[in-house]
């Protein structure tokens, strides 16, 4: 039944709507997104809006999470640093991809409920380091990055600073990317930050809203 619902979504909400790389569809229809959502609200988990996931923090719409992951342009194998585990969701399908990902999460309740979540749908959480699917968790300022680990291929933030902050840049590795929503409560815009060797090269690419970036880093 729920993976009927995955590929409804998909379809009318991902296809439809201009995501057609296969590995994010592919990602988008295994994982279970219910898993993730309040236990009140497992009937709405696959519409087409965000949802309160308490602290004052969302899991993104389905579209959104795809579109981030697309732009992303992740590979298997590839070291991501996410910002803002949150939910779990994301983390969940970017493993899925056969990215071995880096997820922070200010908020200790977050955190422990995001971990139960990828338990359940069957994620490997802090497994061993270079293995391909697995998520390591860590609490703490995201906006800092996670220097012991750096440099990543990707890095994506799931939370808005007021600035990309340099910490996330510096962690780049070499043709690295990071996607960022960057703005105020009321009006943000989602960049693309790419490094090609020494140069840095910035794109804005949607408007978006997303919850602010706790944190003490600019």
């Amino acid at each position: 039944m729920q993976s009927d619902v995955r590929d409804r979504m998909v379809d009318e909400q991902l296809v439809a709507r201009g995501i057609h790389d296969p590995r994010v569809l592919a990602a988008m229809r295994a994982v279970p997104r219910h898993l993730f959502v309040p236990r009140q609200e497992p009937d709405r988990a696959y519409q087409d809006h965000p949802l309160p996931i308490g602290h004052g923090q969302t899991i993104s719409q389905p579209f959104i999470v795809a579109f981030m992951t697309d732009a992303l342009g992740v590979e298997p194998g590839m070291r991501v640093l996410e910002i803002g585990t949150g939910s779990g969701y994301q983390a969940a399908v970017l493993a899925a991809m056969g990215a071995e990902v880096f997820s922070i999460e200010i908020v200790p309740a977050l955190a422990l409920s995001a971990r139960k979540a990828l338990d359940a749908a069957g994620i490997r959480v802090d497994g061993p380091l270079g293995e391909p699917g697995v998520v390591h968790l860590s609490l703490g300022d995201g906006s800092l990055g996670w220097p012991e680990e750096a440099p990543f291929d990707r890095i994506m933030a799931t939370a808005a600073p007021q600035e990309v902050p340099i910490a996330l840049v510096d962690q780049l590795g070499p043709e690295g990317r990071l996607i960022v929503p960057v703005g105020s409560s009321h009006s943000q815009e989602l960049r693309v930050v790419e490094r090609h060797g020494d140069a840095i090269e910035t794109r804005r690419i949607l408007p978006v809203l997303f919850v602010p970036m706790t944190g003490v880093a600019g």
